[in-house]
Protein backbone atom coordinates (compact mmCIF):
# COMPACT_ATOMS: atom_id res chain seq x y z
CA UNK A 1 0.00 0.00 0.00
CA UNK A 2 1.41 3.51 -1.24
CA UNK A 3 1.95 6.46 1.23
CA UNK A 4 -0.87 8.46 2.06
CA UNK A 5 -0.41 11.93 -0.01
CA UNK A 6 0.54 15.52 1.79
CA UNK A 7 -2.17 17.49 1.74
CA UNK A 8 0.00 19.90 -1.31
CA UNK A 9 0.14 16.57 -3.23
CA UNK A 10 -3.35 15.71 -2.99
CA UNK A 11 -4.82 19.09 -4.17
CA UNK A 12 -1.94 19.15 -7.31
CA UNK A 13 -3.50 15.72 -7.92
CA UNK A 14 -6.85 16.68 -8.05
CA UNK A 15 -5.98 19.59 -9.90
CA UNK A 16 -4.37 17.86 -12.77
CA UNK A 17 -7.42 15.54 -12.55
CA UNK A 18 -9.89 18.13 -12.88
CA UNK A 19 -7.60 19.90 -15.88
CA UNK A 20 -7.68 16.16 -17.60
CA UNK A 21 -11.40 15.94 -17.61
CA UNK A 22 -12.05 19.39 -18.68
CA UNK A 23 -10.13 18.91 -21.87
CA UNK A 24 -11.59 15.83 -22.68
CA UNK A 25 -14.92 17.08 -22.58
CA UNK A 26 -13.86 19.54 -24.83
CA UNK A 27 -14.47 22.56 -22.86
CA UNK A 28 -12.71 25.76 -24.17
CA UNK A 29 -11.57 26.79 -20.45
CA UNK A 30 -7.82 26.65 -19.13
CA UNK A 31 -6.68 23.73 -17.41
CA UNK A 32 -6.63 24.32 -13.66
CA UNK A 33 -4.09 24.06 -11.41
CA UNK A 34 -1.62 26.05 -14.38
CA UNK A 35 -0.99 29.23 -14.68
CA UNK A 36 -2.89 30.60 -17.87
CA UNK A 37 -0.53 32.34 -20.47
CA UNK A 38 -1.86 35.78 -21.39
CA UNK A 39 -3.91 36.32 -24.41
CA UNK A 40 -5.41 39.65 -24.17
CA UNK A 41 -3.72 42.96 -23.51
CA UNK A 42 -2.09 44.58 -20.05
CA UNK A 43 -5.07 46.05 -18.29
CA UNK A 44 -4.56 48.15 -15.46
CA UNK A 45 -6.40 47.71 -11.95
CA UNK A 46 -5.89 49.80 -8.66
CA UNK A 47 -6.05 48.08 -5.71
CA UNK A 48 -5.58 48.98 -2.28
CA UNK A 49 -5.65 47.16 0.94
CA UNK A 50 -7.28 48.49 4.09
CA UNK A 51 -5.74 45.91 6.12
CA UNK A 52 -7.09 42.46 7.33
CA UNK A 53 -9.17 40.71 4.45
CA UNK A 54 -10.25 43.99 3.16
CA UNK A 55 -9.69 45.90 0.32
CA UNK A 56 -10.71 48.32 -2.93
CA UNK A 57 -10.96 47.78 -6.45
CA UNK A 58 -10.92 50.06 -9.43
CA UNK A 59 -10.37 51.14 -13.08
CA UNK A 60 -8.13 54.28 -12.88
CA UNK A 61 -10.17 56.48 -13.63
CA UNK A 62 -12.48 55.65 -10.50
CA UNK A 63 -15.80 54.85 -12.42
CA UNK A 64 -16.98 52.01 -9.70
CA UNK A 65 -15.35 51.56 -7.12
CA UNK A 66 -15.77 48.22 -5.57
CA UNK A 67 -14.77 47.59 -1.87
CA UNK A 68 -14.55 43.85 -0.38
CA UNK A 69 -15.61 43.63 3.00
CA UNK A 70 -16.06 47.21 4.94
CA UNK A 71 -13.81 47.13 7.96
CA UNK A 72 -12.33 50.61 7.41
CA UNK A 73 -11.74 53.22 10.34
CA UNK A 74 -11.83 50.43 13.54
CA UNK A 75 -9.54 48.08 11.05
CA UNK A 76 -6.13 46.79 13.22
CA UNK A 77 -4.05 46.17 10.49
CA UNK A 78 -1.65 49.24 10.44
CA UNK A 79 -0.52 48.47 13.93
CA UNK A 80 1.61 44.89 13.38
CA UNK A 81 2.97 47.21 10.38
CA UNK A 82 4.18 50.13 12.59
CA UNK A 83 2.37 52.28 9.88
CA UNK A 84 -0.26 55.40 10.92
CA UNK A 85 -3.79 55.11 9.11
CA UNK A 86 -4.08 57.98 6.74
CA UNK A 87 -6.22 60.27 7.72
CA UNK A 88 -9.18 59.48 5.30
CA UNK A 89 -9.36 55.91 6.86
CA UNK A 90 -9.97 57.08 10.33
CA UNK A 91 -13.57 57.73 10.66
CA UNK A 92 -17.07 57.24 8.58
CA UNK A 93 -16.95 61.23 8.02
CA UNK A 94 -13.24 61.09 6.69
CA UNK A 95 -13.97 58.31 4.21
CA UNK A 96 -16.97 59.07 2.41
CA UNK A 97 -15.55 62.31 1.61
CA UNK A 98 -12.36 60.87 0.18
CA UNK A 99 -14.46 58.48 -1.90
CA UNK A 100 -17.26 61.43 -3.22
CA UNK A 101 -14.10 63.53 -3.82
CA UNK A 102 -13.15 60.61 -6.35
CA UNK A 103 -17.01 61.18 -7.96
CA UNK A 104 -17.53 57.41 -8.88
CA UNK A 105 -20.45 56.47 -10.37
CA UNK A 106 -21.28 53.97 -8.08
CA UNK A 107 -19.87 51.86 -4.92
CA UNK A 108 -20.24 48.89 -4.43
CA UNK A 109 -19.96 46.74 -1.32
CA UNK A 110 -19.35 42.63 -1.82
CA UNK A 111 -19.83 41.48 2.17
CA UNK A 112 -18.44 37.94 2.03
CA UNK A 113 -19.44 36.88 5.41
CA UNK A 114 -20.95 38.70 8.96
CA UNK A 115 -17.55 38.17 10.96
CA UNK A 116 -16.08 41.90 12.56
CA UNK A 117 -13.11 41.99 10.86
CA UNK A 118 -15.00 41.76 7.54
CA UNK A 119 -18.30 44.11 8.53
CA UNK A 120 -17.23 45.77 11.50
CA UNK A 121 -17.81 49.15 9.81
CA UNK A 122 -20.32 47.79 6.95
CA UNK A 123 -23.77 49.51 8.51
CA UNK A 124 -22.17 52.92 9.14
CA UNK A 125 -20.72 53.04 5.82
CA UNK A 126 -23.43 52.03 3.85
CA UNK A 127 -25.54 54.79 5.65
CA UNK A 128 -22.90 57.53 5.20
CA UNK A 129 -22.63 56.68 1.82
CA UNK A 130 -26.18 57.00 1.48
CA UNK A 131 -26.28 60.40 3.06
CA UNK A 132 -23.67 62.26 1.35
CA UNK A 133 -25.73 61.44 -2.39
CA UNK A 134 -22.75 58.58 -3.45
CA UNK A 135 -24.92 55.86 -5.61
CA UNK A 136 -23.74 52.64 -3.09
CA UNK A 137 -24.94 49.00 -3.56
CA UNK A 138 -24.30 45.98 -1.76
CA UNK A 139 -24.05 42.68 -2.32
CA UNK A 140 -24.16 39.28 -0.26
CA UNK A 141 -25.12 35.87 0.06
CA UNK A 142 -28.69 35.70 -0.51
CA UNK A 143 -29.91 34.44 2.90
CA UNK A 144 -27.90 36.50 4.96
CA UNK A 145 -29.38 39.59 3.02
CA UNK A 146 -33.32 38.68 3.21
CA UNK A 147 -33.38 37.64 6.41
CA UNK A 148 -30.70 37.63 8.45
CA UNK A 149 -29.35 41.10 8.00
CA UNK A 150 -32.92 42.63 7.72
CA UNK A 151 -33.34 43.90 11.36
CA UNK A 152 -30.11 45.50 11.11
CA UNK A 153 -30.61 47.16 7.66
CA UNK A 154 -34.06 48.66 9.20
CA UNK A 155 -31.87 49.76 12.76
CA UNK A 156 -29.97 51.27 10.02
CA UNK A 157 -32.62 53.28 8.24
CA UNK A 158 -31.77 51.10 4.86
CA UNK A 159 -34.28 50.25 2.55
CA UNK A 160 -32.38 46.44 1.88
CA UNK A 161 -34.68 46.03 -1.35
CA UNK A 162 -32.85 49.57 -2.36
CA UNK A 163 -29.46 49.43 -1.92
CA UNK A 164 -29.00 45.62 -2.10
CA UNK A 165 -28.07 44.04 -5.57
CA UNK A 166 -31.04 42.22 -7.62
CA UNK A 167 -33.90 44.26 -5.48
CA UNK A 168 -32.97 43.43 -2.54
CA UNK A 169 -32.14 39.00 -3.39
CA UNK A 170 -28.18 39.20 -3.39
CA UNK A 171 -26.66 36.39 -4.46
CA UNK A 172 -26.12 32.98 -3.58
CA UNK A 173 -23.14 30.31 -4.68
CA UNK A 174 -23.42 30.59 -8.42
CA UNK A 175 -25.63 33.29 -8.67
CA UNK A 176 -24.83 36.82 -10.48
CA UNK A 177 -25.51 40.59 -9.95
CA UNK A 178 -24.26 43.51 -12.03
CA UNK A 179 -24.66 47.23 -11.91
CA UNK A 180 -23.08 50.17 -13.75
CA UNK A 181 -20.42 47.55 -15.80
CA UNK A 182 -19.47 45.51 -12.71
CA UNK A 183 -20.32 41.85 -12.59
CA UNK A 184 -20.22 39.81 -9.31
CA UNK A 185 -20.64 35.81 -8.55
CA UNK A 186 -20.34 34.38 -5.70
CA UNK A 187 -18.66 31.08 -5.33
CA UNK A 188 -18.07 28.65 -2.42
CA UNK A 189 -15.90 29.61 0.66
CA UNK A 190 -14.59 27.05 3.35
CA UNK A 191 -15.23 29.43 6.68
CA UNK A 192 -17.92 29.80 9.32
CA UNK A 193 -20.08 32.60 10.10
CA UNK A 194 -21.80 34.59 12.77
CA UNK A 195 -25.35 33.83 12.17
CA UNK A 196 -25.31 30.95 10.55
CA UNK A 197 -25.47 31.65 6.73
CA UNK A 198 -22.85 30.51 4.27
CA UNK A 199 -19.60 32.76 4.21
CA UNK A 200 -19.03 33.21 0.00
CA UNK A 201 -16.03 34.52 -2.03
CA UNK A 202 -16.34 36.61 -5.51
CA UNK A 203 -15.29 36.27 -9.08
CA UNK A 204 -15.57 40.26 -9.89
CA UNK A 205 -15.56 41.73 -13.62
CA UNK A 206 -14.51 45.38 -12.88
CA UNK A 207 -12.46 47.57 -15.77
CA UNK A 208 -11.54 44.68 -17.78
CA UNK A 209 -9.67 42.55 -14.84
CA UNK A 210 -11.61 39.37 -13.81
CA UNK A 211 -10.71 38.89 -9.99
CA UNK A 212 -11.08 35.69 -7.76
CA UNK A 213 -11.87 37.37 -4.35
CA UNK A 214 -11.57 34.01 -1.61
CA UNK A 215 -12.89 35.83 1.06
CA UNK A 216 -11.88 33.81 4.18
CA UNK A 217 -11.66 30.07 3.06
CA UNK A 218 -9.60 27.34 3.36
CA UNK A 219 -8.28 25.51 0.72
CA UNK A 220 -10.50 23.13 -1.28
CA UNK A 221 -10.01 20.92 -4.11
CA UNK A 222 -12.95 22.50 -5.88
CA UNK A 223 -11.36 25.82 -6.08
CA UNK A 224 -9.98 23.98 -9.36
CA UNK A 225 -13.33 24.19 -10.63
CA UNK A 226 -13.21 27.70 -9.88
CA UNK A 227 -10.42 28.22 -12.36
CA UNK A 228 -12.20 25.71 -15.41
CA UNK A 229 -14.94 27.62 -14.71
CA UNK A 230 -14.37 31.32 -14.61
CA UNK A 231 -10.66 31.57 -15.55
CA UNK A 232 -9.88 34.54 -12.95
CA UNK A 233 -7.11 36.81 -14.16
CA UNK A 234 -6.09 37.35 -10.42
CA UNK A 235 -6.30 35.89 -7.40
CA UNK A 236 -6.73 37.95 -3.40
CA UNK A 237 -6.43 35.55 -1.29
CA UNK A 238 -6.63 34.78 2.52
CA UNK A 239 -3.27 34.31 3.78
CA UNK A 240 -2.72 34.32 7.97
CA UNK A 241 -3.21 30.79 8.81
CA UNK A 242 -3.84 30.79 12.52
CA UNK A 243 -6.47 30.35 13.93
CA UNK A 244 -9.13 30.93 10.85
CA UNK A 245 -8.10 30.58 7.69
CA UNK A 246 -5.27 28.86 5.07
CA UNK A 247 -1.93 29.58 5.47
CA UNK A 248 0.49 30.95 2.97
CA UNK A 249 1.44 27.71 1.92
CA UNK A 250 -2.16 26.49 0.89
CA UNK A 251 -2.88 29.90 -0.49
CA UNK A 252 -0.35 29.72 -2.97
CA UNK A 253 -1.97 26.02 -4.21
CA UNK A 254 -5.36 28.27 -4.19
CA UNK A 255 -3.96 30.74 -6.16
CA UNK A 256 -2.18 27.48 -8.81
CA UNK A 257 -5.79 25.72 -8.19
CA UNK A 258 -8.00 28.79 -9.54
CA UNK A 259 -5.18 29.49 -12.13
CA UNK A 260 -4.49 32.97 -11.73
CA UNK A 261 -1.77 35.03 -13.83
CA UNK A 262 -1.30 37.75 -10.48
CA UNK A 263 -1.81 37.12 -6.72
CA UNK A 264 -1.68 39.41 -3.87
CA UNK A 265 -2.14 37.83 -0.55
CA UNK A 266 -4.49 39.35 2.26
CA UNK A 267 -5.89 38.74 5.70
CA UNK A 268 -2.57 38.32 7.71
CA UNK A 269 -0.84 40.62 10.78
CA UNK A 270 -4.28 42.06 11.35
CA UNK A 271 -4.69 40.22 15.35
CA UNK A 272 -2.09 38.30 17.36
CA UNK A 273 -4.00 34.97 16.30
CA UNK A 274 -2.74 34.48 12.49
CA UNK A 275 0.45 35.30 10.74
CA UNK A 276 2.49 38.63 11.06
CA UNK A 277 3.86 40.84 8.42
CA UNK A 278 6.55 38.05 7.38
CA UNK A 279 3.48 36.70 6.00
CA UNK A 280 3.43 38.02 2.55
CA UNK A 281 6.84 36.78 2.03
CA UNK A 282 6.39 33.90 2.63
CA UNK A 283 3.04 33.42 0.53
CA UNK A 284 5.58 35.14 -2.05
CA UNK A 285 8.31 31.99 -2.13
CA UNK A 286 5.58 29.12 -1.87
CA UNK A 287 3.81 31.17 -5.18
CA UNK A 288 7.13 30.57 -6.66
CA UNK A 289 7.55 27.44 -5.78
CA UNK A 290 4.10 26.23 -6.95
CA UNK A 291 3.31 28.52 -9.61
CA UNK A 292 6.71 30.11 -10.95
CA UNK A 293 4.96 31.19 -13.67
CA UNK A 294 2.64 33.90 -11.50
CA UNK A 295 3.35 37.11 -11.06
CA UNK A 296 2.80 38.52 -6.68
CA UNK A 297 2.06 41.76 -5.42
CA UNK A 298 2.54 41.77 -1.49
CA UNK A 299 1.00 45.09 -0.30
CA UNK A 300 1.18 47.44 3.04
CA UNK A 301 -1.86 48.16 5.15
CA UNK A 302 -2.94 51.92 3.30
CA UNK A 303 -0.78 51.27 0.34
CA UNK A 304 -2.77 51.81 -3.35
CA UNK A 305 -1.23 50.03 -6.17
CA UNK A 306 -1.88 49.39 -9.96
CA UNK A 307 -2.16 45.78 -10.80
CA UNK A 308 -0.76 45.28 -14.24
CA UNK A 309 -2.56 42.61 -15.48
CA UNK A 310 -2.63 40.31 -18.48
CA UNK A 311 -6.26 40.04 -18.97
CA UNK A 312 -7.07 36.69 -20.87
CA UNK A 313 -9.52 36.73 -24.05
CA UNK A 314 -12.70 34.83 -23.12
Amino acid sequence: MSDPLSRGEFFQVSAAAGAAQAVGSGTTAAASGTVVAPTGPMVPLKMRWYGGGVYELAPPDDKVIVLVDAWIWNNTGFKAFGIDKPPELSSAAAYTAHLKARNPSAVIVALSHDHGDHMGDYFELLGALSAAGIDVKTVGQSDMMRVGLIPKFKAANLDEAQIVMNNGAGVNIGGTASYKGVKIEAVPAVHSTTIGFPAIGFIIDVGGVRVYASGDTDLYGDMALVGTRYRPDVAIVSSGNGAFTMGPEDAAYACKLVGAGHAVPVHYAHNPLVIGTQCGDIFRAAAARVAPGMAVTVMHPGETTTLRVAALQR
